[in-house]
């Protein structure tokens, strides 16, 4: 989030420099600095749409703890059981260890640092040891956290924020609870996901 606002911030502040530039030099000179004003528009207004997803983040890392993963199965290629053509994580079930759950990248300009490293044939061993072990908090039944591992492997770094379709509020279908129990299904509500109705506090417990 710090990240976020420091970005959002120094967008504005170049916006704000060029445009004095542009006003206080000759128009001969002035149309140099344009497409750097159009840039930091543009800049500025994408740091804007990250804020939702930094707060996404922020109420799955209050409900759930980081895990460490190792060998988690990816893949670049369509799923065989996911509806859409995107990268995607295999990741078991916390109620059914055996059964693997696709968690999929939906596409978004943060998404091409993961893709470089996800591995094809042609892709650098170094590249792909930077995702390993991967970092993880959430349920992949509805929302996780994803991070790289940074100095040495102690900190979470490269946040990305995945998520199931149905556990989306913009969602039009009915949300899908995977045959999770009321204590997940709670958790997961808490963590901002949209799951079926009917879990009560009395449940829960």
């Amino acid at each position: 989030m710090a990240t976020t606002v420091g970005r959002l911030v120094g967008w504005v502040a170049v916006w704000f420099g060029t445009l004095f530039l542009i006003v206080g030099t000759p128009v001969a000179i002035a149309w140099i600095f344009i497409p750097l004003l159009v840039y930091a528009t543009f800049r500025a207004f994408l740091q804007l749409g990250y804020f939702p997803w930094s707060l996404n983040m922020r109420r799955v890392l209050a409900q759930y703890p980081w895990q460490h993963l190792k060998d988690v199965p990816r893949g670049r290629n369509k799923h065989p059981e996911a509806q859409e053509d995107e990268m995607w994580y295999e990741l078991p079930n916390p109620e059914k260890p055996d059964e693997r759950i696709p968690l999929l990248f939906m596409a978004n300009m943060r998404t091409f640092w993961w893709m470089r490293r996800f591995g094809t044939n042609k892709t650098q061993p170094e590249l792909k040891a930077q995702i390993e072990p991967l970092w993880f908090a959430g349920d992949p039944r509805f929302y996780a956290v994803i991070a790289a591992p940074g100095r040495g492997g102690d900190v979470p770094k490269r946040l990305h924020f995945l998520y199931q379709r149905p556990a989306r509020p913009s969602w039009k279908a009915a949300p899908v609870g995977w045959g999770a129990s009321p204590g997940a299904l709670e958790r997961a509500r808490r963590a901002g996901a949209r799951v079926p109705d009917g879990v009560t506090q009395d449940e829960v417990r």
